[in-house]
């Protein structure tokens, strides 16, 4: 009996400790902090290449906050800004965010971004155009 109880509860503890994340934690009702894990740029060439977040020079974290509708840097520098979520929709099963940045005074630098997060397991993609450059980022949420 104390062997069938001592499974059970070590059976139990073990799906508790690799649950996933529940789908209420990516349907934008939590903060969530997201990993730039992979970065890839193309050209109007067509020739793409993998380089790091910090070579085009975005945060390796993003921090989303869904009730000041902002996403950005957990931790924003004194000239930074984060960027102001411009629409949020539910679809397939994805929670897309998007929105448009101006970049820098007096650079022609702009761009438009959407994200898609699955709301399933947190996974995410990032898309940033501009003139004459698009960029892919993939990474992973958690919910703050």
């Amino acid at each position: 009996m104390r062997k069938t109880m001592l499974v059970s509860l070590s059976l139990f503890l073990i799906c508790v400790i690799h649950m996933p994340a529940s789908a209420g934690d990516f349907d934008g009702s939590k903060e969530l902090l997201c990993a730039c894990m992979r970065v890839i740029e193309c050209g109007p060439d067509g020739n793409c290449a993998e380089v790091s977040a910090e070579e085009i020079g975005i945060p390796e974290f993003l921090k989303i906050n869904f009730k000041q509708k902002t996403i950005g840097a957990p931790q924003l520098g004194k000239n930074q800004n984060p960027s102001r979520i411009e629409n949020l929709e539910h679809i397939d099963g994805k929670l897309i965010l998007q929105g448009a940045e101006d970049g820098y005074k007096e650079v022609r630098d702009g761009a438009g971004w959407s994200m898609a997060i699955s709301e399933e397991t947190g996974k995410m993609v990032l898309t940033e155009s501009g003139d004459q450059v698009g960029f892919v980022i993939f990474g992973a949420c958690i919910s703050k």
